[in-house]
């Protein structure tokens, strides 16, 4: 895609989703690695309604080692998959107060070597929780990145890299909540509205669709 179709698309969402920002509740670097970790294939809402009540005991690290794998299971089970995150959020808490001192560390390598934390999770947390420029591609910006053309991949990494080239570093975190809240409310996994998508004109999905209607 052409710099400027890019830099047309970062606008029009700014414009769009100004006051876009994290969807996860929390008050502490540590709250936000733990809600990211349980919002894999898991709602934001469905996050907050566990973790509002998981977090008012159990808020950092060495208060959450205090729990067994299965009775933290049971207080976060209908985020789904709940015994690989139970077991993983102890592990890295428990990482965290050994290699730490109890505070979450603040570069991507260190950060993915926590258990259960990728590239998206860390992203989440430097973006977030640091004010360091990422973006994290979950399914929504990876959906947004391939259909409007801004960054094409086959896999998150290959988006993430192609993000990155495409939109100024300054605009990482920002454009990476435009496109969250984008593909949430307009550009839908089974039927994007294209009829009502200010991005339409600038959009590779919507003006190949056109070609084929007009052929």
């Amino acid at each position: 895609m052409k710099k400027e179709f890019t830099n047309k698309i970062v606008e029009v969402l700014g414009k769009d989703y100004k006051d876009a920002k994290c969807a996860l509740n929390f008050n502490s670097p540590f709250e936000l690695l733990i809600a990211t970790i349980l919002s894999a294939q898991c709602t934001d809402v469905r996050v907050n309604i566990v973790t509002e009540e998981l977090f008012k005991k159990y808020n950092t690290p060495q208060k959450m080692v205090t729990l067994s794998e299965e009775d933290l299971g049971e207080i976060i089970k209908t985020c789904g998959f709940y015994k690989t995150k139970s077991k993983n959020i102890l592990k890295t808490s428990q990482m965290l107060i050994d290699n730490y001192n109890e505070e979450v560390p603040r570069t991507m390598e260190e950060l993915v070597s926590l258990p259960g934390v990728g590239r998206k999770t860390a992203n989440v947390v430097l973006s977030n929780a640091f004010g360091i420029p990422a973006i994290a591609v979950d399914t929504h910006v990876f959906r947004v990145s391939n259909r409007t053309g801004i960054a094409k991949g086959k896999t998150p990494d290959e988006v993430e890299k192609g993000l990155k080239k495409a939109i100024s570093e300054e605009l990482w975190s920002d454009a990476h909540h435009y496109l969250i809240w984008h593909g949430r409310l307009v550009c839908k996994a089974r039927k994007p509205d294209c009829e009502h998508c200010n991005l339409a004109p600038y959009c590779d999905y919507f003006n190949g669709a056109q070609k084929e209607d007009n052929k």
